[in-house]
Parts: C-alpha cells; structure tokens; sequence
C-alpha cells in the first residue's frame, strides 16, 4: 500500500488494556495518525473505565485485552452491545491478547468481537486488522481461526435457521450491507448493481422475514450474529 493510501482511510480506536506500559507500546507503534491513519482517542485499564471511554469516544474499533480486573472483557462486549448493534456508527471490537487459549477466543467471539489477534502481532499487521475490523471483516491469528471454525462447527452449534434460508445469496450481502449501516448507493457501488436493484432486493428481504423498515431488519441481523 503506497503512503498516499494509507494517509487518505482513517480510524478511531480506543485501547482497553490494563498494562499502562503495553497500551503506550501500542500507542506508540500504530498512533501516529499521519502514517498509519489509526486515531487513539481513548485508552482504559478496567472495565469501568473501558465502557465510559467507549461510550464517550464512540471510536470505529475497540482494541480489547481479554483479562480486565472488573469482568474481563466478555463484560466490557456484554455492557456494549447496544453500541455494537447501533446501525449507524456501530463500535467493533478486537481482541488484542497475550492469551491464545480457546475458550478465552471463543469468550470474547461469543460476546461479539469481530476478531482475535495475539500481541505477539506486529504493528503493520495491527493496522490492517483495525481497518479490516472497522470495514466488517473478521480477523483472526491463524491459529486461533480453527478454534472458531471447531466450536461453531461442534454439535452444539445452532440450528439452521430457516428464515435466513429463504433469502438468495445476493440478498443476504445486501442485507449484511444494509444491517452495516451502508446507504443504498453505497451498496450499489460496492455489488456492481444499480440503486433500483439494491432497493428490490431490500423489498423482497423484508417481505421474507416479515419486517417493516431497515432498523428492524439491523437488529435481526445482529441478533444472528451476521453484522
């Protein structure tokens, strides 16, 4: 990626992290605004801290430490998810841990983080996953992507859901775009297809799932974890 694009996308991310000295190491590594496009508004060391930083700042991305003295950060996911579902500027998290034990990545996958990356990652890397992050994509370490795939995959996974099944592939991306809170023409842009045909395929997802309006149709998607 050339300097001139990297300028140009920017991101606003807070840290939740409860080593002052890890969260300045950060700071320093991905903060400079100018190189990185990567804005630090907002840094905590606890989960109280985190969810009032959080609730003020409302950054893109939360980079999140698992283990928080308060409730770790499954708490700070649990007492944000009315952030995390907002349609219009909805806060993403990304887990940034020491840790690459399973339950603490399913933990945190659960409570609704977009993705999990070990602090053994460098900081070119940290950036990409940010702006992934902020765009809706989820990012994993290598490793810790097969623990995902194994626990949706086991047999306590849930049940195909029949709703979802009604809709064609196509109306499912624009569904997740719309539930991202993209207008109609940047969906167009983004699928290669005209406004009026964005504007179909929404009809027909609402007419499937027996919905009124795109808010109702954000917090089916987000219910089922497909934002």
């Amino acid at each position: 990626m050339t300097t001139e694009e990297t300028v140009q996308r920017h991101a606003r991310v807070v840290l939740v992290d409860d080593h002052r000295m890890f969260r300045t190491g950060v700071q320093a590594e991905i903060g400079a605004t100018d190189r990185t496009g990567v804005e630090v508004v907002g840094e905590a060391a606890d989960v109280d801290q985190a969810v009032t930083v959080i609730t003020a700042t409302r950054p893109e991305v939360v980079l999140l430490d698992v283990h928080l003295p308060g409730g770790g950060g499954v708490e700070v996911l649990r007492r944000s998810a009315s952030l995390m579902a907002d349609p219009e500027r909805p806060v993403r998290f990304l887990a940034l841990s020491v840790s690459d034990a399973a339950e603490d990545v399913i933990g945190v996958i659960r409570g609704g983080a977009r993705g999990y990356v070990t602090k053994t990652i460098t900081g070119t890397d940290l950036v990409d996953a940010v702006f992934r992050v902020k765009d809706g994509d989820a990012v994993f370490s290598p490793r810790l992507a097969g623990f995902v795939l194994d626990a949706f995959a086991s047999t306590d996974a849930p049940p195909v859901d029949e709703d979802l099944d009604r809709l064609t592939q196509r109306e499912r991306e624009v569904l997740r775009l719309i539930a991202r809170g993209y207008a109609y023409k940047e969906i167009a842009k983004q699928l290669f297809i005209s406004v009026k045909t964005v504007e179909s395929h929404v009809s027909a997802v609402l007419r499937k799932l027996q919905l009124s309006n795109r808010h109702e149709l954000t917090r089916w998607a987000t219910a089922r974890r497909l934002v």
